[in-house]
């Protein structure tokens, strides 16, 4: 008796070792990204200097409001770089486009609100939020929640402003207005709708 309790106490210690083992194998087959080195270890750079937006050419750094960064699995055409945009607009505008034409991006990055503090520009009816295009700036569109058709405007007009924290995203809509979302939600539509 003491043996056969044994015997299905090592087994169980066995089964549930490898069961648990299961899904890490798994993450580590499936979250390896290209080349291996996965998703994780990709991080934000800065834009600062002379970068010209990949969607519709202006300086980067020059215009207010969010600015953004993917990084694809191919590199192409940005010669190993990530592509880089003066607008959320204009990063997710480009990001669909790409994916229409059969590239695999890998992280999409985005100003973080929640993490700068930003300066508030009024120029008529306008309002704008300052740019902030260094590294420390960014968050992964998938910790962001984006506020579309709020008062705030970007360098290509009507925005799409992000935070990572939900405090914030509530006290830039009980001020500015608009509508929030999961940033990983927003699609052609939503843009088309700003």
């Amino acid at each position: 008796m003491k043996t056969h309790d044994g015997s299905t106490a090592s087994r169980r210690r066995v089964l549930g070792g490898i069961a648990s083992g299961v899904p890490l194998a798994l993450a580590g087959c499936l979250g390896g990204g290209a080349g291996g080195d996965g998703e994780g270890s990709i991080s934000p750079v800065s834009l600062d200097g002379e970068h010209a937006c990949d969607q519709c050419g202006m300086i980067v750094r020059d215009h207010p409001g969010p600015v953004g960064q993917v990084h694809f699995a191919d590199d192409e055409p940005e010669g190993g770089r990530p592509a880089q945009f003066c607008s959320s607009v204009c990063t997710y505008t480009y990001r669909f486009d790409a994916e229409d034409g059969g590239r695999d991006p890998l992280v999409t990055f985005l100003t973080d609100y929640s993490l700068v503090d930003q300066e508030v520009f009024e120029e008529g009816s306008d309002v704008t939020f300052s740019s902030h295009v260094e590294s420390s700036a960014f968050s992964r569109t998938t910790e962001l929640t984006v506020v579309a058709g709020s008062d705030v405007v970007g360098s290509m007009g009507p925005e799409l402003v992000p935070f990572g924290e939900e405090a914030d995203v509530e006290a830039f809509v009980a001020e500015y207005g608009g509508e929030p979302m999961d940033a990983e939600a927003v699609d052609r539509g939503t843009l088309e709708g700003l």
